[in-house]
């Protein structure tokens, strides 16, 4: 059920709705995965600006949606990160000590940097041509890619591929992952009729790489913090983290691959 309310909803605000509600709809889900991100941090004792961080994570897809279209503009994300910067500094010039200054300071950015900036290039993909299937295809490539590798490694997974970090992460559930990651993007050509089949082909194996990565990275810090789940959002699922972890790096490097290889 909330796998198909999830689909549901994506579907609606990437193909019907206006840009300003799909940047809305990024920018919930960034507040929310920042919420889950600092309450883990929490657990490891670490003292975080987590209203601040969410705030201005949010604010952030927000940014790159009223700068698109105007021209002679800088990108404005990276100057929003420095002021940020900035004000955790000045936030830790208030505390009574100066304990956890570094750690406070390290995981506050790099929850900005991790899950806002990066996820915020969903934002940027929608905007280019064809920009609904553009988000669509990493979607697709990358869950389908998820589900390969579930159920290739509940079915025949017998090498674990990292215990510590994920014990039942397998090699033939990765292997199997990446397989239909390139099925699903070769099935894609239809929608996308100026990317040569070659450039499917890589992609499919490039962002199906990107999103194993993703989530041994986000199990990574999960095993850190010793929980199973990031959140409870989403009954079946754990936390908004845990839904668009394998999305968070799949996303910025298709943008920059359709911005460099697909305009030669």
């Amino acid at each position: 059920m909330t796998s198909a309310f999830v689909v549901a909803v994506v579907a609606l605000v990437i193909f019907v709705l206006p840009n300003w509600a799909f940047t809305l709809l990024a920018s919930v889900m960034i507040g929310v995965s920042l919420k889950e991100f600092f309450a883990l941090a929490e657990k490891k004792g670490i003292v975080v600006y987590k209203y601040f961080g969410i705030s201005i994570g949010m604010l952030i897809p927000i940014i790159v949606y009223l700068q698109k279209g105007l021209e002679g503009y800088f990108t404005i994300e990276p100057f929003i990160i420095v002021i940020a910067c900035l004000f955790i500094f000045v936030l830790q010039f208030t505390r009574r000590d100066s304990s956890q200054a570094l750690a406070s300071i390290a995981v506050t950015l790099f929850g900005l940097l991790y899950i806002a900036w990066l996820f915020s290039f969903f934002v940027k993909l929608k905007f280019m041509p064809q920009g609904a299937y553009l988000v669509a295809f990493v979607i697709l490539v990358t869950k389908v890619g998820d589900v390969g590798a579930y159920f290739v490694g509940s079915a025949v997974g017998k090498h674990s591929l990292i215990p510590r970090i994920s014990p039942h992460k397998t090699v033939e559930g990765t292997v199997g992952g990446l397989v239909f990651s390139v099925i699903a993007a070769v099935l894609s050509k239809p929608y996308l009729p100026d990317f040569p089949m070659g450039h499917l082909i890589v992609l499919g194996l490039l962002l199906g790489v990107l999103a194993s990565v993703g989530d041994l990275a986000e199990s990574l810090l999960k095993r850190d913090c010793a929980v199973k789940d990031s959140g409870g959002v989403l009954p079946g699922f754990g936390g908004m983290l845990d839904l668009i972890d394998s999305l968070i790096f799949t996303a910025p490097i298709f943008y920059f691959y359709v911005e460099v290889m697909m305009k030669r």
